[in-house]
């Protein structure tokens, strides 16, 4: 007997949208079989939600939980952890967060990890996994560690190629130290994932407005510009030219000039992937101007009008793969307490809404199909990051992560009905459907707006990239 049976005229599985039933028994999907297969007299409990939309739980591949936040004061703060956070991603549909493990100097890559599974085991209501992120001038005995790591099941390490604030000296990574990162992950089957902005630009640009007594945090895109994105994706790229083996995948693409790097990079053969988020996708530099315009910021700043809409031709062309938050979930006082060009608190409170905010945008206004959706939202990211098909499918053998929309719950988003923090940069978004159901591994974790998960059910997840993925493949 099956333990669960969902079905719906709209499920969205590898091969198309269908009326399906989707059986779970235990953890698993064992069966896809058409609407009406399976009586109740076959399982446990039979879920009919026709009408609404039956997906693969939503994958974040981009959130920092309890994560160091320096305030203008000196001081250091810690955002919100991982049990505030994943809560919320289940309320939203999402099932799957990527975090990261940081190292620092001191330590040695296996520490970093340790340290990192004790921020968030037993702590998580949701699966989740970590890329390894490296800062500064990186010793010599740190680039075997890293293939270490990679080959023991955390294949992607973060970079970056700027301090992004002159009080975060030390984050960058040099081109030499790139150039040998790079080459030990190309040769363990890992990816880079790359934050990329040019940092004599980003810093010359601080230096600038600050001599000129333009300090305030609305001017912030004149500090992380196009020309910076643009300058650093192509110094990124022409170094991977030289690396056999590489895979890329640029974080936070926010200006017109990545997308278009990214295309290029791809229209020639190399392994290159674009992940947007959807602040950059829904806000432009303009939004600084509102009131406590600081929650809509994250680093890079919010861009042009015109950036935003090659982002969205980046979607839809397939340049960009993933729809992502950057999550930094933190109190509203702490998150307006910047506001400078250099002090301003980086990330966004996101979450929960991502799904719902890009159904909406995506199906309801600019007809995508359901399967491209969750592509942007899912299923491109588990492909990635080394997770499917067990994670991002709705197919035999896959791990049960189900999110039901239900289109009939249109609304208009308050912070008062999430679950993550005192304010919401997404208060006053109509949404065109909610989720009513979400199941992690075949146990319904939220119905109808009732949270059933513990925050001992998340699993850590061990990646491997595929071929596929490492050869480029169109997603």
């Amino acid at each position: 007997m099956m333990d669960l049976v969902l079905r719906s005229d709209r499920v969205v599985t590898p091969i198309g949208v269908a009326a399906c039933d989707v059986a779970i028994e235990g953890e698993r999907i064992v069966a896809v079989a058409a609407a009406g297969t399976f009586g109740a007299a076959a399982a446990r409990r039979v879920i009919d939600v026709t009408g609404a939309i039956v997906m693969p739980g939503g994958i974040d591949p981009h959130v920092h939980c309890k994560w160091y936040s320096p305030q203008p004061d000196g001081s250091i703060v810690y955002t919100d952890p991982a049990s505030v956070v994943s809560r919320a991603a289940l309320y939203g549909g999402t099932t799957t967060l990527i975090d990261f493990a940081r190292w620092t100097h001191g330590k040695t890559i296996e520490q970093a990890i340790d340290d990192r599974h004790g921020d968030w085991r037993d702590d998580c209501y949701c699966d989740y996994s970590f890329h390894i992120m490296v800062e500064g001038a990186l010793p010599p005995e740190l680039f075997e560690q890293i293939g270490a790591a990679v080959r023991s099941g955390y294949p992607t390490v973060k970079i970056f190629t700027t301090d992004i604030t002159p009080s975060r000296r030390g984050r960058m990574v040099d081109f030499g130290d790139i150039w040998e990162v790079f080459r030990v992950v190309a040769q363990n089957g890992g990816m880079c994932v790359m934050h990329g902005e040019d940092n004599d630009i980003v810093m010359h640009m601080y230096e600038k407005l600050i001599r000129e007594g333009r300090v305030g945090f609305e001017h912030m895109a004149e500090v992380h510009n196009a020309m910076s994105e643009d300058m650093s994706f192509r110094r990124i790229l022409a170094l991977a030219q030289n690396v056999p083996g590489i895979v890329l995948y640029f974080m936070h693409v926010s200006a017109a000039n990545g997308v278009r790097a990214i295309r290029e990079a791809r229209a020639r053969g190399l392994p290159v992937y674009g992940e947007t988020l959807h602040q950059y996708l829904m806000y432009t530099e303009e939004d600084y101007k509102r009131p406590n315009g600081q929650i809509y910021h994250t680093y890079p700043s919010l861009k042009s009008q015109a950036d935003q809409n090659e982002l969205w031709a980046g979607a839809a062309d397939g340049t960009i793969h993933t729809v992502a938050t950057d999550e930094v979930c933190c109190a509203l006082n702490i998150k307006t307490l910047g506001k400078r060009i250099d002090d301003t608190t980086g990330g966004n409170v996101g979450v929960e809404p991502r799904l719902a905010i890009m159904y909406t945008e995506m199906v309801g206004r600019r007809g995508y199909s359901l399967e491209k959706f969750v592509d942007l939202v899912s299923s491109n990211a588990a492909r990635i990051m080394g997770l499917y098909p067990r994670k991002g499918a709705i197919a035999p053998g896959a791990d049960a992560d189900i999110t039901v929309l239900d289109p009939t719950k249109r609304t208009v988003l308050r912070k008062e009905m999430l679950h993550e923090q005192d304010y919401s940069p997404w208060e006053g978004h109509e949404v065109h459907a909610w989720p009513s159901l979400t199941v992690l591994r075949g146990k319904v974790v939220v119905e109808n707006g009732n949270l059933l998960a513990t925050p001992h059910d998340g699993q850590y997840l061990k990646r491997t990239m595929s071929e596929a993925v490492r050869r480029g493949a169109t997603l």
